[in-house]
């Protein structure tokens, strides 16, 4: 009888942890990256790119365990690289200009804000 119900404990407790660990992530790659391009588009003024699209854009860029990164090109040639927390949708902003070696934190976003409601 002690043994089948340590069984059951133990069977209990590792569906249990699986399903956790399913759950750890509540951000998509498609998630960040429509949240990160609907961002751009309010905050950046895309005319430029009207009459030639690819000179800006969004793109995905690699991902960890924690963190995805999307990647913000402007027409001046400057990158803005958001890091995407997988866990709370907390982006962090790291803007560069890799002609000029510069490269300057410019703040965070909450990812929540930008993503379409009707999801």
């Amino acid at each position: 009888m002690r043994q089948k119900v340590f069984s059951f404990v133990l069977t209990a407790l590792l569906v249990c942890s699986c399903g956790t660990n399913a759950t750890k992530s509540q951000i998509s790659a498609e998630m960040a990256l429509e949240g990160v391009s609907n961002y751009c588009h309010s905050a950046y003024d895309w005319s430029m790119a009207e009459a030639n699209p690819s000179i800006m854009g969004v793109e995905m860029g690699e991902e960890t365990d924690s963190v995805y990164q999307v990647v913000f090109r402007s027409y001046t040639g400057a990158l803005v690289n958001f890091y995407v927390d997988k866990t709370n949708g907390t982006t962090r902003m790291v803007e560069s200009v890799p002609a000029l070696g510069v490269e300057e934190e410019t703040g965070t976003i909450n990812l929540f804000d930008y993503i379409d409601k009707k999801q």
